[in-house]
Protein backbone atom coordinates (compact mmCIF):
# COMPACT_ATOMS: atom_id res chain seq x y z
CA UNK A 1 0.00 0.00 0.00
CA UNK A 2 1.29 3.08 -0.77
CA UNK A 3 1.81 6.04 1.95
CA UNK A 4 -0.62 8.12 -0.07
CA UNK A 5 -3.44 5.97 0.29
CA UNK A 6 -2.74 4.52 3.41
CA UNK A 7 -2.58 8.44 5.06
CA UNK A 8 -6.08 9.23 2.72
CA UNK A 9 -8.83 8.77 5.15
CA UNK A 10 -6.85 10.83 7.88
CA UNK A 11 -7.25 13.86 5.72
CA UNK A 12 -3.47 14.47 5.42
CA UNK A 13 -2.15 12.29 2.53
CA UNK A 14 1.13 10.98 1.48
CA UNK A 15 2.01 14.26 -0.62
CA UNK A 16 0.95 17.04 1.94
CA UNK A 17 2.81 15.01 4.70
CA UNK A 18 6.06 15.06 2.52
CA UNK A 19 5.33 18.83 2.00
CA UNK A 20 4.83 19.83 5.86
CA UNK A 21 7.57 18.03 6.32
CA UNK A 22 9.65 19.76 3.90
CA UNK A 23 8.33 23.12 5.21
CA UNK A 24 9.08 22.09 8.48
CA UNK A 25 12.85 21.70 8.11
CA UNK A 26 13.38 24.98 5.60
CA UNK A 27 11.48 26.97 8.28
CA UNK A 28 13.52 25.84 11.45
CA UNK A 29 16.96 26.10 8.94
CA UNK A 30 15.73 29.82 7.67
CA UNK A 31 14.50 30.71 11.45
CA UNK A 32 18.36 29.74 13.09
CA UNK A 33 20.25 30.83 10.02
CA UNK A 34 18.56 34.31 9.46
CA UNK A 35 17.41 37.06 12.04
CA UNK A 36 14.83 38.61 9.87
CA UNK A 37 13.46 34.92 9.63
CA UNK A 38 13.12 33.61 13.01
CA UNK A 39 9.43 34.63 12.91
CA UNK A 40 9.39 31.26 10.38
CA UNK A 41 9.63 29.12 13.51
CA UNK A 42 6.22 29.57 13.60
CA UNK A 43 5.53 27.93 10.69
CA UNK A 44 7.68 24.80 11.76
CA UNK A 45 5.74 24.27 15.10
CA UNK A 46 2.26 24.77 12.62
CA UNK A 47 4.00 21.73 10.66
CA UNK A 48 4.56 19.76 13.06
CA UNK A 49 0.78 20.23 14.89
CA UNK A 50 -0.50 19.68 11.23
CA UNK A 51 1.97 16.47 10.93
CA UNK A 52 0.01 14.97 14.35
CA UNK A 53 -3.05 14.50 11.68
CA UNK A 54 -1.50 11.05 10.26
CA UNK A 55 -3.41 7.79 10.53
CA UNK A 56 -0.22 5.90 10.70
CA UNK A 57 1.27 6.42 14.64
CA UNK A 58 4.54 4.38 13.12
CA UNK A 59 4.80 6.54 10.00
CA UNK A 60 4.17 9.92 12.78
CA UNK A 61 7.25 8.79 14.76
CA UNK A 62 10.00 7.96 11.63
CA UNK A 63 8.22 11.39 9.99
CA UNK A 64 9.37 12.86 13.51
CA UNK A 65 12.63 11.61 13.48
CA UNK A 66 13.71 12.62 10.11
CA UNK A 67 12.29 16.18 10.31
CA UNK A 68 14.09 16.51 13.24
CA UNK A 69 17.45 15.36 12.01
CA UNK A 70 17.53 17.33 8.79
CA UNK A 71 16.67 20.44 11.03
CA UNK A 72 19.48 19.57 13.84
CA UNK A 73 21.97 18.06 12.03
CA UNK A 74 23.07 20.94 9.90
CA UNK A 75 22.86 23.71 12.36
CA UNK A 76 25.12 21.36 14.73
CA UNK A 77 27.60 20.12 12.17
CA UNK A 78 30.59 21.39 14.10
CA UNK A 79 29.64 17.88 16.28
CA UNK A 80 31.49 16.36 13.76
CA UNK A 81 34.24 18.37 14.47
CA UNK A 82 34.07 17.35 18.24
CA UNK A 83 33.17 13.81 17.95
CA UNK A 84 33.35 12.75 14.75
CA UNK A 85 30.68 9.91 13.21
CA UNK A 86 29.61 9.74 17.27
CA UNK A 87 27.91 13.07 15.86
CA UNK A 88 25.19 10.94 13.71
CA UNK A 89 23.99 9.25 17.46
CA UNK A 90 23.70 12.64 19.01
CA UNK A 91 22.08 14.04 16.03
CA UNK A 92 19.09 11.24 15.95
CA UNK A 93 19.00 10.97 19.60
CA UNK A 94 18.19 14.94 19.77
CA UNK A 95 15.42 14.18 16.59
CA UNK A 96 14.48 11.10 18.75
CA UNK A 97 12.15 14.07 21.11
CA UNK A 98 10.79 15.38 17.82
CA UNK A 99 9.94 12.13 17.55
CA UNK A 100 8.44 11.51 20.54
CA UNK A 101 6.05 14.63 20.71
CA UNK A 102 4.71 14.01 17.33
CA UNK A 103 3.81 10.70 18.26
CA UNK A 104 2.28 11.56 21.54
CA UNK A 105 0.51 14.74 20.57
CA UNK A 106 -1.05 12.34 17.55
CA UNK A 107 -2.49 9.92 20.52
CA UNK A 108 -3.88 13.08 22.27
CA UNK A 109 -5.62 14.11 18.95
CA UNK A 110 -7.25 10.50 19.06
CA UNK A 111 -7.99 9.90 22.80
CA UNK A 112 -8.84 13.15 24.23
CA UNK A 113 -11.49 14.86 21.68
CA UNK A 114 -10.34 17.96 19.47
CA UNK A 115 -10.49 20.83 22.40
CA UNK A 116 -8.64 18.43 25.27
CA UNK A 117 -5.75 17.89 22.56
CA UNK A 118 -5.90 21.41 21.70
CA UNK A 119 -5.22 21.96 25.27
CA UNK A 120 -3.05 19.50 26.15
CA UNK A 121 -0.61 19.18 23.17
CA UNK A 122 1.17 22.47 24.57
CA UNK A 123 1.95 20.81 27.85
CA UNK A 124 3.55 17.81 25.92
CA UNK A 125 5.39 20.11 23.96
CA UNK A 126 6.81 21.70 26.96
CA UNK A 127 6.93 18.85 29.14
CA UNK A 128 9.60 16.87 26.09
CA UNK A 129 11.34 20.10 25.52
CA UNK A 130 12.61 21.61 29.02
CA UNK A 131 13.39 17.48 30.23
CA UNK A 132 15.56 16.92 27.17
CA UNK A 133 16.79 20.85 27.74
CA UNK A 134 17.61 20.12 31.47
CA UNK A 135 17.27 16.88 33.44
CA UNK A 136 18.48 13.72 31.71
CA UNK A 137 22.15 13.50 31.36
CA UNK A 138 22.82 14.28 27.94
CA UNK A 139 20.58 17.33 28.14
CA UNK A 140 21.08 20.26 25.58
CA UNK A 141 19.05 23.20 25.25
CA UNK A 142 20.81 24.93 22.25
CA UNK A 143 17.59 25.02 19.21
CA UNK A 144 14.73 25.60 21.44
CA UNK A 145 12.00 27.49 20.02
CA UNK A 146 12.58 30.54 22.31
CA UNK A 147 16.57 30.68 21.46
CA UNK A 148 15.09 31.41 17.60
CA UNK A 149 14.01 35.08 19.03
CA UNK A 150 17.00 36.01 20.28
CA UNK A 151 18.40 38.15 17.86
CA UNK A 152 15.34 40.59 18.58
CA UNK A 153 14.11 39.24 21.65
CA UNK A 154 14.09 43.12 23.09
CA UNK A 155 11.56 44.16 21.27
CA UNK A 156 9.33 41.16 21.64
CA UNK A 157 6.54 41.31 24.20
CA UNK A 158 7.76 37.35 25.06
CA UNK A 159 10.71 37.95 27.11
CA UNK A 160 9.32 37.47 30.27
CA UNK A 161 7.58 34.37 29.00
CA UNK A 162 11.11 32.65 29.51
CA UNK A 163 12.49 30.55 26.70
CA UNK A 164 10.26 27.63 27.63
CA UNK A 165 7.31 29.89 28.27
CA UNK A 166 7.52 30.75 24.13
CA UNK A 167 7.17 27.72 22.68
CA UNK A 168 4.42 26.99 24.90
CA UNK A 169 2.61 30.44 24.08
CA UNK A 170 3.16 29.82 20.08
CA UNK A 171 2.35 26.08 20.07
CA UNK A 172 -0.76 27.10 22.42
CA UNK A 173 -1.89 29.91 19.89
CA UNK A 174 -1.52 27.33 16.91
CA UNK A 175 -3.90 24.70 18.64
CA UNK A 176 -6.62 27.43 19.43
CA UNK A 177 -6.67 28.69 15.89
CA UNK A 178 -7.11 24.87 15.18
CA UNK A 179 -10.64 25.31 16.90
CA UNK A 180 -11.57 27.83 14.59
CA UNK A 181 -13.56 27.92 11.48
CA UNK A 182 -11.17 27.49 8.22
CA UNK A 183 -11.76 31.35 7.23
CA UNK A 184 -11.12 32.39 11.02
CA UNK A 185 -8.13 30.46 11.01
CA UNK A 186 -6.79 31.82 8.31
CA UNK A 187 -7.19 34.96 9.01
CA UNK A 188 -6.18 34.69 12.26
CA UNK A 189 -3.06 32.70 11.71
CA UNK A 190 -1.87 35.15 9.29
CA UNK A 191 -2.13 37.98 11.54
CA UNK A 192 -0.16 36.16 14.31
CA UNK A 193 3.16 35.78 11.49
CA UNK A 194 2.72 38.81 10.48
CA UNK A 195 2.64 40.71 13.71
CA UNK A 196 5.69 38.45 14.88
CA UNK A 197 7.62 39.19 11.76
CA UNK A 198 7.00 42.87 12.04
CA UNK A 199 8.27 43.43 15.99
CA UNK A 200 11.68 40.83 14.82
CA UNK A 201 12.56 42.90 11.35
CA UNK A 202 11.42 46.22 13.10
CA UNK A 203 12.95 46.50 16.46
CA UNK A 204 13.04 49.14 18.69
CA UNK A 205 16.39 49.99 20.07
CA UNK A 206 17.46 51.75 22.30
CA UNK A 207 21.01 54.17 21.72
CA UNK A 208 23.63 52.80 24.33
CA UNK A 209 25.85 56.22 24.22
CA UNK A 210 22.41 57.39 25.57
CA UNK A 211 22.21 56.01 28.71
CA UNK A 212 22.39 56.86 32.43
CA UNK A 213 24.10 54.75 34.34
CA UNK A 214 23.20 54.54 38.19
CA UNK A 215 25.45 54.89 41.42
CA UNK A 216 25.96 51.23 41.26
CA UNK A 217 27.40 51.29 37.62
CA UNK A 218 30.38 49.12 36.99
CA UNK A 219 32.91 49.58 34.09
CA UNK A 220 33.81 46.29 32.83
CA UNK A 221 36.47 45.24 30.08
CA UNK A 222 37.89 42.18 28.79
CA UNK A 223 40.18 40.16 26.01
CA UNK A 224 39.61 37.42 24.04
CA UNK A 225 42.26 34.63 24.65
CA UNK A 226 42.51 31.35 23.44
CA UNK A 227 45.52 29.13 25.41
CA UNK A 228 47.53 31.88 25.58
CA UNK A 229 51.33 31.62 28.17
CA UNK A 230 51.47 33.96 31.05
CA UNK A 231 53.59 36.34 29.20
CA UNK A 232 50.97 36.84 26.80
CA UNK A 233 48.48 37.16 29.90
CA UNK A 234 50.09 39.50 31.44
CA UNK A 235 51.50 41.48 28.36
CA UNK A 236 47.48 41.70 27.23
CA UNK A 237 46.25 42.66 30.17
CA UNK A 238 48.26 45.86 29.36
CA UNK A 239 46.92 46.61 26.69
CA UNK A 240 43.78 46.26 28.39
CA UNK A 241 43.75 48.85 30.60
CA UNK A 242 45.97 51.27 28.14
CA UNK A 243 42.87 50.79 26.15
CA UNK A 244 40.15 50.92 28.51
CA UNK A 245 41.80 53.11 31.49
CA UNK A 246 38.52 53.72 33.64
CA UNK A 247 37.36 49.79 33.60
CA UNK A 248 37.17 48.90 37.28
CA UNK A 249 37.11 44.99 36.60
CA UNK A 250 38.88 43.12 34.03
CA UNK A 251 37.92 39.83 32.43
CA UNK A 252 39.50 37.00 30.86
CA UNK A 253 38.08 33.65 29.30
CA UNK A 254 37.43 30.07 30.64
CA UNK A 255 40.59 27.91 30.68
CA UNK A 256 42.72 31.31 30.74
CA UNK A 257 44.99 28.98 32.81
CA UNK A 258 45.64 24.94 32.82
CA UNK A 259 46.68 25.46 36.41
CA UNK A 260 45.81 27.57 39.19
CA UNK A 261 46.42 31.48 38.68
CA UNK A 262 49.83 31.88 38.64
CA UNK A 263 51.41 34.80 41.31
CA UNK A 264 52.28 37.04 39.09
CA UNK A 265 49.19 37.19 37.94
CA UNK A 266 48.21 38.01 41.57
CA UNK A 267 50.88 40.58 41.37
CA UNK A 268 50.30 42.51 38.75
CA UNK A 269 46.58 42.84 39.81
CA UNK A 270 47.94 44.43 43.21
CA UNK A 271 50.49 46.84 41.40
CA UNK A 272 47.71 48.23 38.87
CA UNK A 273 45.02 48.21 41.75
CA UNK A 274 42.40 46.37 39.48
CA UNK A 275 39.43 43.44 40.11
CA UNK A 276 40.25 40.27 37.70
CA UNK A 277 38.10 37.56 36.75
CA UNK A 278 39.82 34.66 35.44
CA UNK A 279 39.09 31.23 34.56
CA UNK A 280 41.82 28.25 35.60
CA UNK A 281 41.80 25.30 37.24
CA UNK A 282 41.16 24.85 40.97
CA UNK A 283 42.79 21.44 42.46
CA UNK A 284 40.36 18.84 44.07
CA UNK A 285 42.12 18.11 47.27
CA UNK A 286 43.78 14.88 47.58
CA UNK A 287 43.29 13.62 43.88
CA UNK A 288 44.35 14.19 40.42
CA UNK A 289 40.71 15.98 39.81
CA UNK A 290 40.23 19.98 39.40
CA UNK A 291 37.28 22.34 39.61
CA UNK A 292 36.74 24.39 36.28
CA UNK A 293 36.59 27.91 38.29
CA UNK A 294 36.34 31.21 37.78
CA UNK A 295 38.60 33.26 40.32
CA UNK A 296 38.21 37.18 41.33
CA UNK A 297 41.42 38.35 42.54
CA UNK A 298 41.57 41.49 43.88
CA UNK A 299 43.22 44.95 43.89
CA UNK A 300 45.04 43.37 47.11
CA UNK A 301 46.21 40.72 44.98
CA UNK A 302 44.38 38.52 47.25
CA UNK A 303 41.76 35.69 45.71
CA UNK A 304 38.25 37.37 46.87
CA UNK A 305 35.97 35.05 45.80
CA UNK A 306 35.88 31.19 43.56
CA UNK A 307 33.03 29.54 41.46
CA UNK A 308 33.34 26.49 39.90
CA UNK A 309 31.54 25.15 36.73
CA UNK A 310 28.43 24.02 38.08
CA UNK A 311 27.51 21.52 34.86
CA UNK A 312 31.22 20.17 33.07
CA UNK A 313 30.42 19.31 29.37
CA UNK A 314 29.70 15.50 29.04
CA UNK A 315 32.14 13.68 26.83
CA UNK A 316 35.50 16.49 27.80
CA UNK A 317 37.58 16.20 30.56
CA UNK A 318 35.92 19.74 32.04
CA UNK A 319 36.33 19.23 35.99
CA UNK A 320 34.39 18.33 38.59
CA UNK A 321 30.98 19.70 39.36
CA UNK A 322 30.78 22.69 41.99
CA UNK A 323 29.43 21.54 45.41
CA UNK A 324 27.87 24.92 45.73
CA UNK A 325 26.82 28.25 43.91
CA UNK A 326 27.40 32.01 45.93
CA UNK A 327 27.01 35.38 44.34
CA UNK A 328 30.14 37.40 44.82
CA UNK A 329 29.03 40.14 47.26
CA UNK A 330 31.13 42.70 44.69
CA UNK A 331 32.03 46.39 46.09
CA UNK A 332 29.18 47.59 43.44
CA UNK A 333 26.56 45.11 43.98
CA UNK A 334 25.35 41.54 44.06
CA UNK A 335 27.43 39.44 41.06
CA UNK A 336 26.49 36.06 39.24
CA UNK A 337 29.39 33.97 38.26
CA UNK A 338 28.57 31.37 35.75
CA UNK A 339 30.81 29.64 33.13
CA UNK A 340 30.44 28.95 29.81
CA UNK A 341 27.72 26.05 29.31
CA UNK A 342 26.90 26.94 32.60
CA UNK A 343 24.46 29.76 30.64
CA UNK A 344 22.35 27.36 29.06
CA UNK A 345 21.30 25.88 31.53
CA UNK A 346 18.66 27.28 33.60
CA UNK A 347 18.69 25.44 36.65
CA UNK A 348 22.07 26.84 36.57
CA UNK A 349 21.43 30.63 36.14
CA UNK A 350 17.76 30.26 38.03
CA UNK A 351 19.84 29.68 41.30
CA UNK A 352 22.20 32.82 41.17
CA UNK A 353 18.77 34.68 40.21
CA UNK A 354 17.14 33.22 43.19
CA UNK A 355 20.57 34.06 45.69
CA UNK A 356 19.63 38.06 44.47
CA UNK A 357 22.09 38.58 41.66
CA UNK A 358 22.13 41.82 40.08
CA UNK A 359 24.51 41.20 37.15
CA UNK A 360 26.29 38.01 35.39
CA UNK A 361 29.27 37.40 34.43
CA UNK A 362 29.89 34.25 32.30
CA UNK A 363 33.85 33.73 31.55
CA UNK A 364 33.46 31.37 28.49
CA UNK A 365 36.24 28.78 26.13
CA UNK A 366 34.33 28.66 22.50
CA UNK A 367 37.64 26.92 20.44
CA UNK A 368 38.01 28.42 17.21
CA UNK A 369 38.69 25.04 15.53
CA UNK A 370 34.79 24.58 16.34
CA UNK A 371 33.42 26.95 14.11
CA UNK A 372 31.56 30.09 13.34
CA UNK A 373 28.18 28.44 13.69
CA UNK A 374 28.78 27.36 16.94
CA UNK A 375 29.78 30.44 18.22
CA UNK A 376 26.93 32.26 16.57
CA UNK A 377 24.59 29.49 18.04
CA UNK A 378 26.27 29.79 22.03
CA UNK A 379 25.62 33.75 21.24
CA UNK A 380 22.10 33.22 21.42
CA UNK A 381 21.98 32.18 24.88
CA UNK A 382 22.86 35.41 26.48
CA UNK A 383 20.29 37.82 25.35
CA UNK A 384 17.82 35.32 26.49
CA UNK A 385 19.24 35.13 29.72
CA UNK A 386 19.33 38.68 30.48
CA UNK A 387 15.89 39.28 29.11
CA UNK A 388 14.26 36.59 31.48
CA UNK A 389 15.51 37.73 34.07
CA UNK A 390 15.89 41.43 33.58
CA UNK A 391 19.66 41.91 34.34
CA UNK A 392 22.83 42.95 32.18
CA UNK A 393 25.20 39.89 31.38
CA UNK A 394 28.88 40.38 30.49
CA UNK A 395 30.05 37.00 28.35
CA UNK A 396 33.65 36.93 27.73
CA UNK A 397 34.77 34.40 25.50
CA UNK A 398 38.47 33.02 24.42
CA UNK A 399 37.46 33.57 20.34
CA UNK A 400 34.14 35.13 20.31
CA UNK A 401 31.30 36.03 19.95
CA UNK A 402 31.71 38.13 23.27
CA UNK A 403 28.85 39.98 24.50
CA UNK A 404 27.85 43.03 26.57
CA UNK A 405 24.10 42.25 26.92
CA UNK A 406 21.51 44.78 28.30
CA UNK A 407 18.75 43.88 31.19
CA UNK A 408 16.28 44.38 28.56
CA UNK A 409 18.24 41.06 26.35
CA UNK A 410 20.24 43.49 23.47
CA UNK A 411 23.55 43.11 22.98
CA UNK A 412 24.95 46.71 23.24
CA UNK A 413 28.34 45.48 22.52
CA UNK A 414 29.97 42.39 21.06
CA UNK A 415 33.49 41.45 19.67
CA UNK A 416 33.76 38.94 16.80
CA UNK A 417 34.81 35.59 16.06
CA UNK A 418 37.88 34.41 15.97
CA UNK A 419 38.77 37.87 16.70
CA UNK A 420 42.04 36.93 18.94
CA UNK A 421 43.16 39.90 21.49
CA UNK A 422 39.57 41.83 20.84
CA UNK A 423 39.04 43.65 23.72
CA UNK A 424 35.01 44.31 25.03
CA UNK A 425 34.15 46.58 27.48
CA UNK A 426 31.16 48.24 29.03
CA UNK A 427 29.16 49.39 32.03
CA UNK A 428 26.91 47.66 33.91
CA UNK A 429 24.22 48.83 35.90
CA UNK A 430 23.37 46.98 39.18
CA UNK A 431 20.09 48.57 39.80
CA UNK A 432 17.92 45.81 40.73
CA UNK A 433 17.86 41.82 41.28
CA UNK A 434 16.59 39.85 38.43
CA UNK A 435 13.47 37.91 38.65
CA UNK A 436 12.37 34.10 37.30
CA UNK A 437 10.26 34.18 34.27
CA UNK A 438 7.23 32.61 34.35
CA UNK A 439 7.66 29.29 32.68
CA UNK A 440 9.95 28.40 35.83
CA UNK A 441 6.55 27.15 37.14
CA UNK A 442 5.54 25.79 34.05
CA UNK A 443 7.74 23.74 32.77
CA UNK A 444 8.03 21.04 35.42
CA UNK A 445 4.15 21.14 35.64
CA UNK A 446 4.44 20.09 32.21
CA UNK A 447 7.06 17.73 32.66
CA UNK A 448 4.57 16.28 35.36
CA UNK A 449 1.65 16.55 33.17
CA UNK A 450 3.37 14.68 30.23
CA UNK A 451 4.78 12.00 32.50
CA UNK A 452 0.80 11.47 33.83
CA UNK A 453 -0.26 11.21 30.04
CA UNK A 454 2.41 8.36 28.88
CA UNK A 455 1.44 6.34 31.91
CA UNK A 456 -2.01 7.18 31.18
CA UNK A 457 -1.54 5.79 27.49
CA UNK A 458 0.55 2.79 28.75
CA UNK A 459 -2.73 2.04 30.36
CA UNK A 460 -5.15 2.17 27.66
CA UNK A 461 -2.84 0.18 25.32
CA UNK A 462 -2.47 -2.47 28.04
CA UNK A 463 -6.24 -2.52 28.47
CA UNK A 464 -6.94 -2.63 25.00
CA UNK A 465 -4.17 -5.50 24.67
CA UNK A 466 -6.60 -7.69 26.45
CA UNK A 467 -9.75 -6.36 25.97
CA UNK A 468 -9.32 -5.28 22.31
CA UNK A 469 -11.54 -2.73 20.73
CA UNK A 470 -11.55 -1.12 17.13
CA UNK A 471 -9.31 1.35 17.69
CA UNK A 472 -7.56 3.20 14.88
CA UNK A 473 -3.65 2.37 14.03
Amino acid sequence: MSVENKNSNSGLTGKAMLLLSLAAVVAFQLAYTFSAGSFLIIVYLYCLFELTRLKSGRWTFYIGLTVGFLAYAPQLHFFWTLFGPSAIALWLLLAFWLALFLALARLCRLHLGKVSAALMIPFVWTGLEYFRSELYYLRFSWLNVGYAFSPALHSLPLKQLGVYGIGFALLAAICLLSLLTQRKRAIAGFTLLASCAFLVNFPATTNPTATTHSTNSLAVAGMQLEFPSEAEVLYNLNKLIKSHPDAQLLVLSEYTFDSPVPDKIKIWCRQHQRYLIVGAKDPASASADYYNTAFVIGPTGDILFRQAKSVPIQFFKDGLPAREQKLWQSPWGRIGICICYDLSYSRVTDELVRLGAQAMIVPTMDVAIWGRHQHELHARVAPMRAAEYGIPIFRLASSGISQHVSATGESLATAPFPGDAAMLAGVLDLNQAGRLPWDRVLAPVAVCVTGLLILWLVSVSIRNKFHPTKQPD
